[in-house]
């Protein structure tokens, strides 16, 4: 789309919606005068750059913007009463089809997107959507714009993206998750808490900076430390066996079951 092309965002004061206009901002990808921001809680997230219009009326941005992105809570849908017309919509909403966003602002020009909270730190994961009605010009705009906070993915069905609410859309949780589990182990076997933190982060980070530059199956670097047949391979086999995979695969279905009833 043109340089010229202004982008709104309802609930730019939020923390998905910050992310992504300070990205842009200081990625120029928009200039600040072709960046408008609607929150009716207020925020001082654009103090740094006085050009980017920021109101507190949904159609008033509407009426100034040519791409509108929606950065509101799901349960907030209902709240927003605009009617884009033939706008493009990208809707960073879990849990909402492009259908049921469609009928709500009025547009058939829909994206569907699902951010995570890694965006904050431009390492987010943004798989998206868009309906047939979205030009291939617009299909590179949206592009463009979700990768300045981490990686953009197009998907060839909508219904992959109730897939990834469950897996990529929860953010930190089940690194967390693992972390506190660690952690939990760690105290109880005497480690001194701060000692215990340090380690359990480090080995998370630093192990999963590792895979990612490897970029190989990670199946692949469990096989090969099983195979060294260490004390690693050890824990492995122990957790493999008292059935790790299985309470996993559990929870992410119940997830993907919550993301597809919605």
């Amino acid at each position: 789309m043109h340089e010229d092309t202004v982008v709104g965002i309802i609930g730019g004061q939020g923390w998905m919606g910050r992310s992504l206009g300070l990205a842009w901002l200081e990625q120029g990808l928009r200039p600040p005068e072709r960046l408008v921001i609607s929150s009716r809680s207020g925020g001082d997230a654009y103090r740094d750059w006085p050009e980017v219009r920021c109101v507190q009326d949904n159609r008033a941005l509407v009426d100034l913007a040519d791409v509108i992105v929606l950065s509101v809570r799901p349960q907030d849908l209902e709240r927003v009463d605009i009617d884009a017309g033939d706008k493009l919509v990208i809707s960073l909403l879990a849990m909402a089809s492009c259908q049921t966003v469609a009928s709500r602002v009025g547009s058939q020009r829909v994206v569907r997107a699902m951010p995570n909270a890694a965006a904050e730190i431009h390492r987010g994961y943004f798989p998206w959507y868009a309906t047939a009605q979205v030009s291939d010009v617009e299909r590179r705009l949206v592009q463009t714009l979700l990768e300045s906070c981490g990686t953009a993915r197009e998907l060839p069905k909508e219904s992959a993206l109730d897939y990834l609410t469950a897996l990529s859309g929860a953010g930190p949780a089940y690194p967390a998750l693992l972390a506190q589990s660690m952690l939990d182990h760690a105290r109880h076997s005497g480690i001194a808490d701060d000692i215990a933190l340090e380690a359990v982060m480090q080995t998370l980070v630093g192990g999963s900076l590792l895979l990612e530059r490897e970029g190989a199956d990670p199946g692949d670097m469990v096989e090969r430390l099983i195979a060294y047949d260490g004390t690693t391979a050890k824990g492995l086999r122990a957790m493999i066996d008292g059935g790790f995979n299985g309470i996993l695969h559990s929870g992410l279905e119940a997830a993907h079951e919550a993301a597809k009833e919605a």
